[in-house]
């Protein structure tokens, strides 16, 4: 007996994310979308780490050249989406607060969406 195959996870971009996105260098660019890619597929790209410090489910895909580091926060999967979050670049090895609590607010959003019926 076959196995059905699951169909491609849908990706939610919540605030900015896209366009920040659009907006890094085209390696990093690639990668992350890449990494994004692996995800719709259902499977775990290579440079994720989870971040509790924003909430649960909540990870973080990473990229970087010799000068920035870019960063791709998201929601894992819920109901076949995906929910990316936040999109930044940072210089230092600590995440900025700013950055943190964009995250933590589009996660309560999407949080609230969802105790809605919402997608």
């Amino acid at each position: 007996m076959s196995e059905v195959p699951r169909p491609n996870a849908i990706l939610s971009w919540e605030g900015d994310s896209k366009e920040v996105l659009r907006g890094f260098p085209a390696n990093a660019r690639s990668n992350l979308s890449y990494d994004l890619f692996q995800l719709e597929q259902h499977r775990m790209p290579e440079a994720f780490r989870p971040m509790p410090s924003i909430g649960p489910k909540v990870y973080e895909l990473k990229d970087g050249d010799e000068k920035t580091w870019y960063r791709l926060v998201y929601l894992s999967e819920i109901n076949n989406v995906i929910y990316v979050l936040h999109c930044f670049e940072k210089q230092g090895s600590r995440t900025p607060r700013r950055d943190l609590k964009t995250a933590k607010k589009r996660l309560s959003d999407v949080n609230a969406r969802l105790r809605r019926g919402g997608v």
